[in-house]
């Protein structure tokens, strides 16, 4: 008795001539009959992109990236109408003609139910792959375009998070905490206990997914290390009394959650808005402040030259020197000297840490640097331990922000204090 071949079978594979009709359907999608009726071919042009396999959605970014470029003719025409008279007229024009057909093909493609999460998951997939396939480039420069309207702050609801929330959001926190793990359904519901605030950015198109979230600890005084915002104990009744006592707000990690929004800012819009509510809801705080890492200073001190201190910074190598009382000691000075230059150096200097230009940027004033605030893996590869407050002063946000674009790190007296030292 003979018996059939067993074939495997590739899940990743498409049916047959699928990418063609999508190719179709996009080009009937951006056609005067895709006009009137463009929900409809939107809908199944993304019924038949969501049954591609890898390789042929591949396929169709790119066949979106190589095609819907702007008519050559008309774009020459409008822009030496332009050069010959530089009218606002004129400047429509050229910006008309300039204005890729892809845009408004994208734009179509979002009037379908799910559309717009259909396509931040493309362009998740385009950024994994841009760094090989540089074609890529204009539909993903389109896509984030787009975004930034679509996903502007008039569009956006803040919300608070606590225990009494959907599950499915509570474990999208799980999912998507990039600062610090949280670890099970233990750990998140200390960070969301009475002392602890925590508020998302979300948008109608993309229900029950959060864009971003930031995490908040009410603490009295400013603190400087991560392990007692953390490892609270679970007693519900003393959180509520730290609560009670709080006149700090220290916003201790702010995590986004799309891949395929990165580049569209949300944060500091979240940040304001928080200490808004945070301000209405508990009138009685004072201090609004940032406990945050400092991702570029190990990179950046590895690639200074290396003075009379070298022999001591070369024990910066020694496994768990940060556990010796003594070695710490030695070497806490130098380094919190150095990562006040680093903190301090002009934007325009060159690489500025991102963490501090988003703070800075923001209207933060760099208030105080924490020896060994974070001694878990990832705090002592990227900055020795090191951690830094980012102070939000209502009063003087606009000022810091206008101090720092024109070149000025706005710094607490203990900073400059550091910087005298160096």
């Amino acid at each position: 008795m003979s018996t059939a071949k067993q074939v495997p079978v590739d899940a990743s594979a498409s049916p047959p001539n699928a990418l063609e009709r999508a190719r179709q359907l996009a080009s009937a999608l951006l056609s005067e009959r895709g006009e009137a009726s463009g929900a409809m071919l939107s809908r199944e042009l993304h019924d038949v992109v969501r049954k591609l396999g890898a390789d042929d959605r591949h396929g169709f970014q790119r066949f979106l990236a190589a095609g819907f470029q702007p008519d050559a003719t008309a774009l020459r025409a409008a822009a030496e109408k332009y050069l010959a008279g530089a009218t606002a007229e004129a400047a429509a024009d050229l910006a008309q003609a300039a204005d890729p057909p892809r845009q408004e093909l994208l734009r179509r493609m979002n009037m379908a139910g799910g559309g717009t999460a259909a396509l931040v998951a493309m362009r998740k997939e385009i950024l994994a792959r841009l760094r090989d396939e540089p074609a890529l480039k204009l539909l993903d420069a389109d896509l984030k375009h787009l975004f930034a309207s679509w996903f502007n702050r008039g569009f956006l609801e803040v919300r608070r998070i606590d225990w009494q929330s959907p599950a499915a959001v509570l474990e999208k926190l799980i999912a998507y905490e990039a600062v610090h793990e949280i670890k099970g359904w233990d750990d998140l519901r200390r960070r969301l206990a009475p002392d602890r605030r925590c508020f998302a950015f979300f948008h109608p198109a993309l229900p029950g997914e959060p864009l971003i979230f930031v995490e908040v600890a009410l603490v009295e005084g400013l603190a400087g290390a991560v392990p007692p915002l953390l490892l609270q104990d679970g007693d519900e009744e003393a959180a509520r009394l730290r609560a009670a006592r709080a006149d700090t707000a220290i916003f201790y990690s702010i995590s986004n959650c799309q891949d395929g929004l990165r580049g569209v800012s949300f944060g500091n819009f979240l940040i304001k808005q928080v200490v808004e509510e945070l301000q209405t809801e508990l009138p009685r705080l004072q201090r609004f402040s940032t406990l945050s890492p400092i991702p570029g200073f190990r990179r950046w001190l590895t690639e200074q030259p290396r003075d009379g201190d070298a022999a001591r910074l070369s024990k910066l190598e020694s496994e768990g020197w940060w556990q010796d009382p003594e070695l710490s000691e030695q070497l806490r000075t130098g380094l919190m000297q150095r990562c006040a230059v680093y903190l301090t150096r002009r934007p325009s200097s060159g690489r500025i840490d991102p963490v501090a230009r988003f703070h800075l940027g923001n209207g933060a004033r760099l208030e105080r640097i924490n020896w060994l605030g974070n001694t878990a893996p990832r705090g002592i590869r990227e900055s020795f331990g090191i951690m830094v407050n980012y102070l939000y002063d209502h009063d003087q946000i606009e000022a810091n922000h206008e101090a720092f674009v024109h070149g000025t790190i706005v710094r607490s007296a203990e900073v400059e204090a550091l910087l005298d030292l160096s």
